[in-house]
């Protein structure tokens, strides 16, 4: 069993079948991948967003995926269509308070980012 099989059969849950058409390629290509051939990059990045497991390219969206129709926060918070429209609905509204907490929250957030990448 090799780490290819592994990826494609347990993480992400992709029969060869599903495998071969996300990535347009033959069955038989997938087979050759299961046995140890590399999956090339792209193909391996659909198949992880295929499954939720990573939502964009950009690190800005690093740490983040999709659980169950629910976006999985890096902190490991589920959030629902819901949420994230009330958050949005929130955001737009702009009182002082809001206004005053976002902009000490971006503020925080800098700070954290320097120290990662500090």
């Amino acid at each position: 069993m090799t780490k290819n099989y592994v990826f494609r059969e347990f993480i992400c849950n992709l029969s060869r079948e599903e495998t071969a058409k996300l990535c347009f390629k033959s069955v038989m290509e997938v087979k050759r991948w299961d046995k140890g051939k590399p999956i090339p990059k792209e193909c391996k990045r659909l198949m992880r967003m295929h499954k939720g497991l990573e939502i964009s390219h950009s690190k800005e969206w690093e740490g983040f995926s999709m659980q169950n129709n629910m976006l999985r926060l890096p902190n490991g918070q589920l959030l629902s269509p819901q949420q994230i429209l009330i958050g949005a609905g929130l955001l737009e509204i702009q009182s002082e308070l809001e206004v005053k907490t976002s902009t000490h929250l971006v503020k925080l957030a800098r700070a954290i980012s320097n120290i990662k990448t500090g």
